[in-house]
């Protein structure tokens, strides 16, 4: 792979990734109606999952773990920095800071990236198999 397309299918993970943690910070601050705040920001969220997922496979032609891996690594990205966000939100409005947050800093992302790069792989190859056919 060449440096420019590596480079770009990373600040793509980059960029996808911060707008996860846009979305989720956005869409956390109302304090109205937060069941459909959090509804719009699953659906949006879902939106970019499956839009990173086709530019990965359609455009740029990347194998089904590649992709895979480029998006799991985007949704690692988008919640790492809501565990930032969570901690920083933690350190300035809470009466107290409960260090064991920080753990989220490490805990998040692993636990969104392994079923985000299972579900990318499987939708990927799926998309493999739907391209051959045709």
């Amino acid at each position: 792979m060449s440096d420019a397309r590596q480079q770009f299918w990373f600040g793509s993970a980059i960029l996808i990734g911060v707008l996860y943690s846009v979305v989720g910070i956005v869409f956390a601050l109302p304090s109205n109606q937060v069941r459909m705040w959090r509804l719009a920001a699953w659906l949006i969220s879902v939106a970019l999952y499956a839009v990173h997922i086709g530019y990965e496979h359609f455009r740029l032609r990347n194998s089904p773990p590649a992709t895979a891996l480029h998006t799991a690594l985007a949704v690692a990205i988008g919640a790492f920095g809501l565990a930032v966000a969570a901690n920083l939100h933690e350190v300035f409005f809470a009466p107290s800071y409960r260090r064991r947050l920080a753990v989220a800093l490490v805990v998040w992302p692993v636990l969104t990236a392994l079923p985000a790069f299972v579900v990318a792989l499987v939708t990927a190859y799926g998309l493999t198999l739907v391209r051959r056919r045709s």
